[in-house]
């Protein structure tokens, strides 16, 4: 696991986007997996600047990581939204080419194993974004989440509920369910990608990163994946034991003047 710390978001998100120019220049037709919530959202805003460059995403499939159950597709805050919003029009991502969870289906279970399969027949993720909850969640592959779990239905717990009711005009207007990829599908993609933003990412960073694998902290099965990268700002880093380690590490990756 190369853990990489910076001193801002948009470092790690100039980072990362390198990353990803660089895995997708010999690949133009490879599979991304798109993760939603604020920790990527620099990230994106950093490829996009990279499309203005003349970096090519339109020929690369997409597999989202999660959808709400039960909001229309064209509400605001579903993540087919977001995804449009944030992602498939600034990247110049081919929309029919993208796919997320299919959160209104009369059969939710039955539609979240066909998504897990189209994976699987897209030849998998080559390259999974993913960010951490404050609780440790990594999707929405809430705290006791198994470490084998496929895409499926799950209920959101009432911590991410509230930290995400931001985004909706009240708490009680969060979903209470959603579909997520699980560990296990996470877990098949040949890279995964970690962002994660703030302090009050800390915690959850240092037990995901440096703590016992368990199904109570969901993210510490990224110890488990033989290529992944995470990159932090400053603030998410500060509990880490090895911190100057993996500063140092970040150091060397920024040119004079970025």
């Amino acid at each position: 696991m190369d853990i990489v710390v910076l001193d801002s978001a948009e470092q790690s998100a100039d980072i990362g986007a390198e990353r990803v120019v660089e895995v997708f220049r010999d690949q133009p037709e490879g599979v991304i997996g798109l993760a939603t919530g604020s920790s990527p959202q620099p990230l994106y805003a950093a490829l996009a600047a990279q499309v203005r460059d003349g970096a090519d995403f339109s020929r690369l499939r997409a597999f989202a990581l999660d959808e709400y159950v039960g909001i229309p597709v064209d509400h605001p805050e579903s993540y087919h939204s977001i995804i449009r919003r944030d992602v498939v029009e600034p990247l110049g991502l081919d929309a029919s080419r993208v796919r997320v969870p299919d959160g209104l289906a009369d059969d939710i279970d039955g539609a979240a194993r066909v998504y897990d399969e189209a994976i699987g027949s897209a030849g998998g993720i080559d390259l999974q974004i993913l960010g951490i909850g404050t609780n440790g969640h990594m999707g929405f592959n809430e705290p006791g989440s198994s470490l084998t779990s496929r895409t499926r239905r799950a209920r959101l717990t009432e911590a991410t509920r509230r930290a995400n009711a931001r985004f909706f005009d009240s708490y009680d207007d969060v979903p209470e369910f959603c579909v997520t990829q699980g560990i296990g599908t996470i877990l098949d993609a040949k890279r995964l990608l970690v962002v994660a933003n703030g302090v009050h990412k800390a915690r959850a960073v240092a037990a995901a990163l440096e703590g016992d694998v368990s199904a109570a902290c969901p993210a510490s099965a990224l110890q488990l994946h033989p290529r992944v990268t995470v990159l932090l700002d400053a603030a998410a880093g500060s509990s880490l034991r090895s911190l100057e380690h993996y500063r140092h590490a970040g150091a060397h990756l920024i040119s004079p003047g970025r």
